[in-house]
């Protein structure tokens, strides 16, 4: 037993080793790329979406997660930078057509992705594919005010996709890699410009924790013109939150809705009353039943009911000898006339009711079967007695 305890205090502890390793072991890194701006992960957008008021400075930066086509169609829609980062960008004719619109009336739309399709492709002629290297892709700015004095060199491939097709007579190439293959261009449509890049990865945390990919950013949104208001896409990239509450029913069906909260008030007010103390039902207490009474009587139709008048006389013959040798001392197994003055003296009762209930009581035990006349007198004779001698039938 002693030594079980030990193997089983040893494996406890081992036991107990293991679970504080296993919490305190770091998570494994997600390198999937999300491109959400709340995502810490190394393809996360979480550091450029929150140092866009520093790239941006004085600008108002709002989120929009609906459609490109409700949003350039919404008069509201103020003058300024429209950012796109996703990991395919798809437009149909509408879309695009709302977005020219836009653009056109002086506004600069700045899109990222790796995948283009759709009617913004094929009205570009654009196309896009991974540049397949022995090494890193490098990559540099075309304009010689903001080429660096290296290629711009990163880990993980995150610069190998660039634009495999497009049309050079429309399109200015702004950076382009090692191969000469353009990765970052512009195009102008009326008072504004429309910016396409093939790299969304170096706009991740992963890019802007290094010193280049901070310094290709900047500069790459050096071509964004200051503005009063920059806004930042979720709907390309399905960067939209979810609402998962089991409400949601309700609050997108206005009558739903009220209906909640209606029955929600009414439970209120339900509760609020029944808070009230309550007197508790007084329960209805039945009074007792004599039970010896109506033992008596039972007890009395049994024998009334059977006619056995001897069995009734015996038995108060019996009672009344009881009575006189617990009471006055007397023997009663002898009922002579020594025993009838004896009693008559004790009790101050007449020595003629004496012998005449003694010699009563000596005919009954006498007898085998008793009439109703001979038990009546016996019973008479019995409770004369006992009212004289004032014990109430004992």
């Amino acid at each position: 037993m002693k030594d079980f305890k030990i193997y089983i205090s040893i494996a406890s502890i081992l036991l107990i080793v293991y679970l504080v390793a296993q919490y305190n072991k770091p998570n494994a890194i997600n390198w999937q790329s999300t491109l959400a701006k709340n995502d810490k992960i190394p393809f996360g957008t979480y550091i450029l979406h929150n140092q866009l008021e520093k790239l941006f400075p004085g600008a108002e930066i709002a989120n929009t997660n609906k459609s490109i086509y409700n949003v350039f169609h919404n008069d509201s829609l103020q003058q300024g930078n429209y950012i796109i980062i996703a990991k395919s960008i798809k437009l149909n004719k509408f879309d695009f057509d709302e977005m020219m619109k836009y653009v056109k009336a002086g506004n600069s739309v700045f899109m990222s992705a790796f995948n283009w399709s759709g009617y913004l492709a094929d009205s570009l002629k654009i196309e896009s594919q991974a540049e397949y290297a022995k090494h890193n892709v490098s990559f540099n700015f075309v304009n010689s005010k903001l080429r660096a004095q290296s290629n711009y060199l990163f880990n993980r491939d995150i610069a190998n996709q660039y634009f495999s097709s497009l049309d050079t007579a429309k399109a200015t190439v702004l950076a382009q890699n090692y191969a000469n293959h353009c990765t970052f261009m512009s195009y102008s449509f009326g008072k504004g410009h429309l910016y396409l890049c093939a790299t969304p990865d170096l706009f991740t945390n992963y890019s802007l924790l290094t010193r280049q990919g901070s310094d290709f950013v900047e500069k790459a949104f050096s071509y964004l013109p200051a503005t009063g208001h920059l806004y930042w896409d979720q709907f390309q990239n399905g960067d939209i939150p979810e609402d998962l509450s089991p409400l949601r029913v309700f609050f997108a069906n206005p009558a739903l809705q009220w209906a909640y909260y209606l029955s929600l008030c009414g439970i209120l007010v339900f509760i609020f009353f029944e808070m009230k103390r309550r007197q508790r039902v007084i329960p209805v207490v039945e009074p007792l039943q004599n039970s010896t009474l109506e033992f008596v009587t039972v007890v009395g139709q049994v024998y009334y009911e059977k006619r056995d008048n001897a069995n009734i006389a015996h038995k108060k013959v019996i009672y009344l000898l009881e009575h006189f040798r617990d009471y006055y001392r007397l023997k009663t197994n002898k009922l002579d006339n020594e025993f009838i003055d004896t009693l008559s003296k004790k009790t101050g009762v007449a020595i003629e009711f004496i012998t005449d209930l003694v010699h009563s009581v000596i005919f009954v035990g006498a007898q085998h079967h008793v009439t109703d006349h001979e038990l009546i007198r016996l019973n008479k004779l019995i409770e004369k007695f006992y009212s004289q001698t004032g014990h109430n039938g004992k």
